[in-house]
């Protein structure tokens, strides 16, 4: 038997097949060459289905994405403010006063939204500055998102006067001033409080204090405390009415040139803006009737009151034997010859001393500008802050007379242990030392029905200066404007109110302009993702071609 070797075999084999006829392949080679193309099908077919499943993910993502980014913008922010002085987010305090707010509330802007960016343009070319008044509709929006995380609501739009004018006249039922092009108007139900075109221009304003100090040119920024205010106003069913005493039979009740500045900031800045309706009366010849007004401010009289007017104060005080009613009273520092007044508050056991405080250690660059304490932590409220110092500037002392009349006394404020009072006349005149001086006075009247309890006060501060509106802006060095908004919402029974503070505008900070916004803004949003596509379409149908 010949065997063969195994290279022979394969040798006659190759010869084999060269010589058979077409029909002849072998099974092997015909399947092998019907498995190629289907191989090549599935493989095109496997890489092709992965790319369009890929970018199918990819679209469902994005599109869930954008879903959940809408959801969660609706109730909480999701703009990032990198600038170092928080510019385009609203402070703790607003942030809580409009979770707790529990009324629908409508804001309307007399202007489209791109007023505010023609209010900078304009600015700018006036000061040379970039001012941002573009963070008006940003906080705006903010105000809105953070109203749907309590029980109310905030609703901003913004209306072209010219082309709507009946959603402007709808207001008008409610309010009787005028409402301007780029006016804020927040309503809720009836109440309507309009800021007006001015005051939304004001709402930037240049640090003076700071350019003469300094040489820096800054902005200040007010408008969260007003748009803040106009909104808890609305919301509040029951404003204080309060009658601020500013004129005596035509002639100014006060020395303008002297109180001027803490008239202003007391009425406007503190009462107006925290749920005070204020109304500027002569207080001799104007009513006081206690059902118009729950509270009366007289500040710094520089004259006598006639007994016709102190019978007014009582009587509005008495309110008929149910009492209920307030009377705030601020003595001028240098007026010490005022025999009707005096009477009157010394039927409340109040005397208004001919003296001055001052404190060598507890001061503020001088000793006559003291810094204070808070003596009735109840009568005066919960503070945000109650390390921050007490000023008063030129105080008068205040002493309680003992009287068997049943009044209820208390000292609210008062100077450290250290005090030392001086004559008003005689800075070097010195009264008393070493003694604790009383800086605010409360007096209560208290009558019981039905077991209900009613009281009428008189509040007595001793320093006009104490609300000057250096101190009273600076809420975040002393706690002026918080101590005495806090003293009054107890006497009025009132919940504390908020006090926004100011907002100083750092030029340093890397902030964009309104118009380099807007460009960065069309190259993340459009030519960026441009750009992308047109590279993924690209490789795209270069590996398609290959």
């Amino acid at each position: 038997m010949i065997q063969m070797s195994k290279k022979e075999l394969d040798k006659n084999k190759d010869l084999t097949n060269s010589n058979a006829p077409d029909e002849l392949v072998t099974i092997e080679e015909e399947t092998e060459k019907e498995e190629k193309p289907a191989s090549g099908f599935r493989k095109k077919l496997k890489y092709g289905s992965m790319f369009y499943i890929a970018i199918a993910l990819v679209v469902a993502i994005v599109v869930v994405m954008n879903i959940m980014v809408t959801v969660i913008g609706k109730r909480s922010p999701i703009k990032i403010d990198l600038t170092p002085d928080d510019r385009y987010e609203l402070s703790a305090e607003s942030v809580d006063a409009v979770k707790n707010i529990e009324k629908d509330v409508d804001i309307t802007v007399t202007a489209k939204r791109d007023y505010f960016d023609a209010l900078a343009s304009y600015w700018r070319g006036q000061t040379g500055y970039d001012t941002p008044f573009e963070l008006i509709p940003e906080l705006l929006d903010k105000y809105s998102v953070y109203a749907k995380q309590g029980k109310g609501s905030i609703d901003v739009k913004y209306v072209d006067m010219d082309v709507d004018p009946d959603i402007i006249n709808q207001y008008k039922k409610y309010y009787n001033g005028d409402i301007e092009r780029g006016s804020i108007i927040v309503s809720s139900g009836e109440r309507v409080s309009v800021i007006s075109s001015t005051d939304v221009m004001n709402m930037i304003t240049p640090d003076q204090y700071t350019a003469q100090t300094t040489g820096e040119y800054k902005f200040k920024f007010t408008g969260e405390s007003t748009i803040t205010s106009a909104i808890t106003n609305v919301c509040d069913a029951h404003p204080v009415k309060t009658a601020f005493a500013m004129t005596m039979n035509g002639a100014s009740l006060f020395d303008a040139q002297s109180y001027g500045s803490a008239v202003n900031a007391f009425e406007n800045e503190l009462l107006a803006k925290n749920g005070y309706e204020c109304s500027d009366i002569d207080i001799a010849t104007d009513e006081i009737k206690p059902e118009d007004y729950d509270m009366v401010v007289v500040f710094a009289p520089s004259v006598d009151f006639s007994e016709d007017i102190i019978k007014k104060l009582s009587d509005f005080l008495y309110n008929g034997g149910k009492y209920d009613r307030n009377v705030i009273y601020v003595p001028d520092v240098s007026k010490t010859n005022l025999p009707n007044i005096e009477a009157f508050l010394a039927d409340w056991n109040i005397k208004v001393e001919n003296e001055i405080i001052c404190d060598a250690k507890y001061n503020i660059g001088a000793p006559y500008i003291v810094a204070l304490k808070v003596d009735d932590s109840e009568a005066v409220g919960t503070l945000p802050n109650e390390k921050l110092p007490i000023v008063s500037p030129y105080t008068r002392a205040l002493t309680e007379l003992s009287k068997n009349n049943g009044n209820i006394v208390k000292s609210l404020i008062s100077s450290y242990d250290e005090a030392y009072t001086v004559s008003p006349t005689d800075m070097n005149e010195v009264i008393s030392e070493q003694v604790t001086k009383t800086a605010v006075m409360l007096s209560q009247k208290q009558t019981s029905e039905d077991f209900n309890v009613y009281t009428s006060s008189v509040l007595v501060m001793g320093s006009p200066d104490i609300m000057d509106s250096r101190i009273i802006m600076q809420n975040t060095t002393y706690n002026n404007a918080n101590v005495i908004i806090s003293a009054l919402n107890q006497i009025a029974g009132k919940e504390n109110g908020a006090v926004i503070l100011e907002k100083s505008l750092q030029y340093s900070a890397i902030a964009p302009s309104t118009g380099q916004a807007k460009v960065i803004q069309i190259i993340v949003v459009w030519v960026i993702p441009f750009i992308i596509a047109a590279i993924g379409v690209m490789v795209l149908l270069r590996r398609r071609n290959k």
